[in-house]
């Protein structure tokens, strides 16, 4: 078996990215995809593809790019490491609905390698409900084990444990929402193991449409009301702050000269923030906030 090249990779993931749009276009059984084809001036380019006016996905974006160049200062000082060309490929999606009992998804996976011989995959999918439904988590946290355990018994708990770490915004000190998966810098020993490595990336992404389809069939019939849907703009901001704060997909985006508009379109639509706004003792709001907590053991979870 020989490795994949970076041309090849690209190419897999550009089909990927057809498989979530026409899932997700599907799933929402209105909303249609729009694409619009970029080039970077540095090198490379790639296709954004949004989703608006959808009859449950308000805003929605599936995004792939392809770029190469010389690697900025700001990415080796980080990354620690020696100044080389390098090629990064990846697939991201941002979904916001409508409705604010159905939840925003997130996924993104991505390769990476430079020409003096360095790569790695990452990527990852989580969940951030605007009101926590416990089932739903387990249903989540669930679909995900379940891929994980094809490749490998420890991926779960460890990439589980990643994204707790990682989807924490810091300055409110609450999770952005009941996390999933996350990992980085994967590199493989084998071409075997590169492969699997590459499967269980591409796994995780020809999960979320139907994942999604799951969330929008079943919440987008919940009814709401004005005040749900001001408590949705209010975790639309805690989404922005991550997003512009701490995201390191957005800082890699715009510290290597990115296309800007594609790499924000994972903003929602719109978001609110009010002033040491405080939720009613008892309500699901308060219960949604107590539960922004790392190291939930979703699939166990009892109320």
């Amino acid at each position: 078996m020989s490795r994949k090249t970076k041309a090849e990779i690209a190419e897999i993931y550009k089909q990927l990215q057809d498989h979530i749009c026409a899932g997700l276009e599907l799933g929402d059984g209105q909303g249609k995809f729009k694409e619009d084809i970029w080039t970077r001036e540095d090198g490379g380019g790639g296709r954004t593809r949004i989703m608006e006016g959808g009859a449950i996905i308000e805003k929605g974006g599936v995004a792939f790019s392809a770029v190469h160049g010389s690697t900025p200062e700001k990415i080796l000082q980080k990354l620690e490491l020696e100044q080389a060309e390098f090629f990064a490929t990846g697939v991201s999606i941002v979904l916001h609905p409508f409705s604010p009992m159905v939840p925003i998804i997130h996924m993104n996976i991505r390769y990476f390698e430079m020409e003096n011989g360095v790569h790695w995959f990452g990527g990852g999918i989580d969940l951030t409900p605007h009101y926590l439904d416990p089932q739903d988590a387990k249903y989540f946290h669930g679909e995900i084990k379940k891929v994980c355990d094809q490749f490998d018994g420890t991926y779960y708990p460890k990439f589980k444990s990643w994204a707790d770490e990682y989807f924490f915004i810091k300055h409110r000190n609450e999770t952005r929402g009941i996390g999933g998966i996350f990992y980085d810098r994967l590199s493989a020993d084998s071409d075997r193991q590169f492969q699997q490595i590459l499967d269980f990336s591409l796994e995780i992404g020809r999960l979320l449409p139907g994942v999604y389809s799951y969330f929008m069939q079943k919440n987008s019939k919940i009814p709401f009301g004005p005040e749900q849907k001001a408590w949705q703009n209010l975790r639309r901001g805690r989404y922005v702050e991550f997003n512009l704060v701490w995201d390191a997909g957005t800082k890699f985006g715009l510290d290597t000269n990115g296309r800007t508009e594609s790499i924000l379109m994972s903003m929602p639509p719109q978001a609110e923030w009010t002033y040491m706004q405080e939720t009613k003792a008892g309500s699901p709001e308060e219960f949604t906030l107590k539960h922004l907590k790392k190291d939930i053991d979703w699939l166990t979870y009892q109320v």
